[in-house]
């Protein structure tokens, strides 16, 4: 113990040493409240107020909704009924492993409808290391983070009767009060589709004494003054304090062990004799954090959104690992509930963030990234499947194979932390075999795919918008097996990497659904969502084709006429019929609201397609939309985003697009230009080197590269190469209201595609 806890020492001491000189304040960009004015039926985000330190595995929040909702905290509303331990990836997939702490004054009130109090957001302050809110009862709240835990402080009213609740939520739990050592622990069990077995185990510790106490349970609402302890469904607890007391409150929690909540407290908090020392560490360890992306820029608001949603792509995925005695790293499965010695991450949706939040995490975070890596395997080994949407169980949501993107993504930019043979078997398995449950583990209509050269629909739901993304994915496995020189996986999978091309009609110009007898699917409607598509229609998917955007160009009938259909998406009516779906989901009212025709940028699918102009010479055009989309859909406020934010990707997509360049194609080591939107930024990255984006000249109006220079040398190329950001240097670029139409222009200016790349 005396090892650990001058470890512990020696590590705080260093933080504080290597961050005294932090000058400027990253953190007072960032609002944590971007987003979350969202609801069912059109969002903003689905966002809410998260209180964690970067890729924590717990996150603190205001709880505006009742227990179970999955709209956890709605900026629409004016009450909350509690500050809930959470990990909530969306709105559509609740929460788990949740508890949840509130103030009570006056009369003891503990179910969550009579506990809620009223509140104003003027009297509210929401940021990542700090957030608290003044009721109009007269309590204070107030939370600050550590990694597996949180310190909150409730400020009662002068000679009013205190009280602290806590609820057990959904599920089971268990409750054991301790007055004497001022503590309670126990244990919660709710969530979708947890493992037999799983639990969280709470400690919760006070630094004023108890005056009285006792349990309630939250089905019935009945209370058992004095009762010590208490196990069930809903379970809860209550402490009073003297009247108008200031209580603070440590706890921690963790999936292991009792013991390992107790040493998780130890280790994170003991070091901590008030809140606001806790708040001050929390402050700095995301202030280094923001301060790896220094924006220099004189707008304001421009920093404030990019600072929150570079806030909200670093919470995801999320650490599900904890530490033992000696400092060294385990976990007890999601999967299997076994201990585990290693790293292990969850709360991600593949189908999301492969996209943009995990390259943007390669360049920021390598070495979590090459851990990730061995944990999506250590994944496979004990559910049989690899992930790809692990909530903290993996549900296989979505569609799609993605986890082959992470791995050859990771390999195309030198993260080597794995065997790619055991990546290629274990990818073989999941797409010849048909796996339970949800979509993305495994495939649905696999042997079709393979014979047929297509996913046949309506014979299998989604089948055209599967057929595409398994050809992206099968890509994937192709190029991992051919930089390694593996011939065996090579041949399999590059007979399936031009699949996308017997999903294209020729007749219509659009991605469509096709029948098992290779007929079309009849009354095709550009515009009607559902069916053969994923959250979205023909416009939307006709651009999934990200590893041979060439490719696509030429089925479209060259440059041109490619060109001319990307500006059409902004053109034709934003008008949609909700076809399968038989109602207006949400996507489809926000692509409405955002009036740029079919765009949608508020769903993953057609998020990168704005870049697309830089494989068909009009790179100019990717400048202006890029820029337009930042600009247009995005802001620092509760309506920040124009759709679900999804675990960091949309977040993500902006942080990459205002350094100026985008992840088009994972699985390669490209990052293709847009229009940067600061006038410099420096990225500093892991091992300490900086990458510099000089934009002279640039403005609201000056979206268009004129000239550009990589490290002192004429650049041309619309991309940059992982290698030539992570290794640091200067990217200076002259920045105009008139698009230089013959920069870039070059066949061999253009990104990757497989169709030219073979050639």
């Amino acid at each position: 113990m005396r090892k650990f806890i001058l470890c512990m020492f020696l590590t705080v001491s260093c933080a504080v040493v290597a961050m005294a000189d932090e000058k400027t304040d990253f953190v007072k960009y960032v609002n944590t409240l971007q987003g979350t004015n969202s609801n069912f039926t059109i969002t903003h985000g689905n966002t809410y107020p998260s209180v964690t330190l970067p890729f924590g595995m717990h996150s603190w929040s205001a709880q505006t909704g009742v227990n179970g909702d999955g709209w956890k905290y709605q900026y629409d509303r004016d009450s909350i009924r509690a500050f809930q331990q959470a990990h909530q990836c969306s709105s559509w997939t609740n929460d788990y492993f949740v508890y949840s702490l509130m103030p009570v004054s006056g009369t003891l009130k503990v179910d969550q409808y009579e506990r809620a109090a009223r509140f104003s957001h003027k009297n509210e302050m929401a940021k990542p290391h700090y957030y608290s809110v003044l009721f109009d009862n007269g309590i204070k709240a107030e939370i600050s983070p550590v990694e597996r835990g949180a310190h909150l402080r409730f400020s009662f009213p002068k000679g009013e009767k205190a009280f602290v609740v806590l609820d057990g939520y959904t599920g089971m739990s268990s409750v054991n009060i301790d007055p004497k050592a001022r503590r309670i622990t126990g244990y919660v069990r709710n969530g979708r589709l947890l493992h037999p077995g799983s639990r969280n185990y709470f400690v919760i510790e006070f630094d004023k004494p108890f005056v009285s106490f006792g349990t309630w349970d939250n089905t019935t609402g009945e209370i058992f003054s004095g009762r010590l302890s208490d196990e069930g469904k809903g379970k809860g607890a209550y402490i009073e304090f003297a009247k108008g007391t200031k209580v603070q409150i440590k706890t921690a929690s963790s999936y292991i062990s009792p013991a390992q909540a107790d040493l998780n407290l130890t280790r994170e908090l003991s070091g901590f004799k008030s809140f606001d020392q806790t708040k001050q560490a929390a402050w700095r360890i995301w202030n280094k954090h923001l301060s790896r992306i220094l924006v220099e820029d004189d707008n304001e608001e421009n920093k404030a959104t990019f600072y929150s949603c570079f806030f909200r792509a670093s919470i995801f995925s999320r650490k599900y690992y904890e530490l033992d005695a000696e400092g060294k790293p385990y976990y007890r499965s999601p999967n299997d509930n076994k201990i585990y010695s290693g790293y292990y991450y969850t709360d991600t949706g593949f189908w999301d963030t492969f996209r943009a939040q995990f390259p943007l995490t390669c360049i920021l975070h390598p070495t979590m990234q090459g851990r990730y890596m061995n944990a999506m395997l250590d994944c496979q080994k004990q559910f049989g499947w690899l992930p790809s949407w692990s909530f903290p169980f993996e549900q296989g949501g979505m569609i799609g194979n993605h986890a082959i993107s992470l791995f050859a993504d990771a390999w195309a930019k030198g993260l080597r932390t794995f065997k790619p043979e055991d990546v290629l078997k274990a990818y073989l398995h999941e797409v010849t075999n048909d796996g339970p449950g949800n979509p993305a583990n495994g495939r649905k209509g696999w042997k079709e795919y393979f014979t047929l050269g297509y996913i046949p629909y309506p014979d299998v739901r989604e089948a055209t918008a599967k057929t595409l993304e398994y050809t992206y994915d099968d890509w994937c496995a192709y190029e991992l097996a051919r930089v390694t020189g593996n011939s065996y996986y090579e041949e399999i999978f590059k007979k399936q990497i031009y699949n996308y091309k017997n999903v294209f009609d020729a007749s219509t110009g659009f991605m469509r659904g096709r029948h098992k007898d290779g007929t079309w699917v009849e009354n095709f409607d550009p515009a009607e969502w559902g069916g053969p598509f994923t959250e979205g229609c023909a416009w939307h998917y006709l651009w999934s084709v990200f590893h041979d955007p060439a490719g696509l160009v030429s089925l479209l009938g060259g440059d041109k006429a490619f060109v001319a259909k990307m500006d059409s998406v902004f053109t034709v009516s934003n008008e949609f019929k909700v076809g399968t779906y038989g109602f207006a989901i949400h996507e489809m009212t926000e692509m409405k609201v955002a009036n740029m025709g079919q765009y949608a940028h508020g769903n993953q699918p057609i998020q990168h397609m704005v870049y697309l102009y830089n494989y068909a010479g009009a790179p100019w055009k990717s400048q202006q939309k890029a820029r337009e989309v930042m600009t247009r859909l995005y802001n620092s406020t509760e309506n920040g985003y124009p759709g679900d934010e999804d675990q960091g990707q949309t977040s993500s997509w902006y942080v990459l697009s205002a350094l100026g360049f985008y992840s088009v194609c994972p699985g390669t080591d490209q990052y293709v230009l847009g229009s940067p939107l600061f006038k410099k930024v420096t990225v500093t990255m892991e091992d300490g080197r900086k990458f510099v984006i000089e934009a002279e000249g640039n403005s609201k109006d000056a979206v268009y590269i004129q000239e550009a220079v990589l490290k002192g040398k004429p650049h041309t190329r619309n991309y940059l190469t992982y290698k030539e950001i992570v290794d640091g240097g200067v990217f200076r670029l002259k920045m105009s209201d008139k698009p230089n139409t013959s920069r870039g222009t070059d066949i061999s200016d253009r990104p990757y595609s497989v169709s030219t790349a073979d050639k």
